[in-house]
């Protein structure tokens, strides 16, 4: 018999599989996927019905064992979007995300360049699903996350060049966790100044991590380290969702480039 959880308070995370899909769930509304990211789960959509099928190969003996569990309500196609909880969990303290010698060098003759936040969501989204593959940034997914950006949830960082976006991040804020779904750059270095700069914001709004969901050099580049999946949960479980917003004003660049204490 299949082991369903009614919803993913009830999803027991901690004993998952520490290097695949945690769950299948279909549900990607905005109160789905904000609960989902709540329980330390991100979602993968499935971009056609060959990815698909290929989750249901792979998994559904795991699903059968219970290995792998189904979250919700009884889907015709649960194999639509897979969700997962790394462990290890690849994360930046606040405290200590850092740029390069070499760009923070490149910044502070960049005096074209400035950030903001939450002026252009959406279109920080499409570019980062831009030419991806696979294509995990769905239209499903993407009207979902542009509701929660209208609720509040989702965020973005911008860089500009003369009125032009060359980068950017976005994700959600869960408390004193912000998770970073995504980024793009059209300039060298553009979406690593909009990572550094999420953190100096977050950080004056009381934030305390930053999430990278997956691992990989460039995070690490930037002072991500590897924590207990355990330990990363009980970070959002101290949440406190009336946390004071970002700071939200165009500000120059070049600032990233200073002494953490005087940005």
């Amino acid at each position: 018999m299949v082991n369903r959880c009614p919803d993913w308070e009830a999803l027991d995370v901690p004993a998952a599989a520490p290097d695949g899909p945690v769950a299948f769930c279909s549900d990607l509304s905005p109160a789905g996927l904000l609960a989902a990211y709540r329980a330390g789960v991100y979602p993968f959509p499935a971009s056609d019905e060959y990815t698909r099928a290929l989750n249901e190969v792979l998994f559904a003996d795991q699903v059968r064992d219970g290995r792998i569990r189904l979250v919700g309500e009884e889907s015709t196609d649960p194999y639509a979007v897979s969700w997962w909880s790394p462990d290890p969990r690849p994360v930046l303290p606040v405290s200590s995300t850092h740029l390069s010698r070499n760009l923070a060098r490149r910044l502070r003759n960049r005096l074209r360049w400035s950030t903001s936040v939450d002026r252009r969501f959406e279109q920080v989204v499409r570019a980062c699903g831009a030419g991806r593959t696979p294509l995990w940034l769905t239209e499903e997914l993407i009207a979902c996350l542009i509701r929660l950006h209208g609720l509040g949830h989702a965020h973005s960082v911008e860089v500009w060049e003369d009125g032009d976006l060359v980068g950017g991040v976005f994700g959600l804020r869960l408390g004193p966790v912000f998770s970073m779904d995504s980024m793009f750059f059209h300039r060298p270095g553009a979406s690593t100044v909009a990572v550094i700069d999420l953190a100096a914001r977050f950080a004056q709004a009381g934030g305390v991590l930053l999430d990278a969901q997956r691992d990989s050099p460039h995070v690490r580049s930037l002072g991500a380290v590897l924590i207990p999946r355990e330990q990363y949960l009980r970070q959002l479980r101290r949440a406190a969702y009336d946390s004071p917003p970002m700071p939200t004003a165009a500000l120059p660049a070049r600032r990233l480039a200073q002494p953490a204490g005087s940005r």
